[in-house]
């Protein structure tokens, strides 16, 4: 599975992409393939101020429900609503069309560079 090395990545599966004081966060190829077949998401709502490491909104399949945990701290200035009404999406296109959200950053989280993000899969059976 590639791993995009432009993007950065959270020990909870979640890929962001910082340009400026502003980024885009979604859900990892392998954090998708492990939960199946995406059927809801609950991104944060624009204006919900974000702390990095806590939980900011869900992601269900038809296997479980998971935790959207904030890789950075923040404010969410805009939530995809295409991924709300289609999650299926999620499935299809993590990287594209299936972001969760954006948001200003004011502190990141503890992020890791593509090559650390692989091993770390690595060691959970990817």
């Amino acid at each position: 599975m590639p791993i995009p090395t432009d993007l950065r990545y959270s020990r909870d599966h979640e890929w962001i992409r910082i340009e400026g004081d502003t980024a885009t966060v979604g859900l990892t190829q392998f954090a998708v393939d492990s939960l199946g077949d995406v059927v809801f998401v609950d991104p944060p709502a624009e204006g919900t101020a974000l702390t990095a490491g806590e939980t900011c909104g869900e992601v269900e399949s038809t296997k479980s429900v998971s935790d959207l945990v904030a890789p950075a701290s923040g404010e969410v200035v805009e939530s995809n609503g295409a991924v709300v009404n289609a999650p299926e999406i999620m499935n299809s296109d993590p990287y594209g069309a299936a972001w969760l959200y954006r948001m200003t950053v004011t502190e990141e989280g503890e992020l890791l560079d593509a090559a650390a993000y692989g091993e770390l899969i690595a060691g959970e059976g990817a």
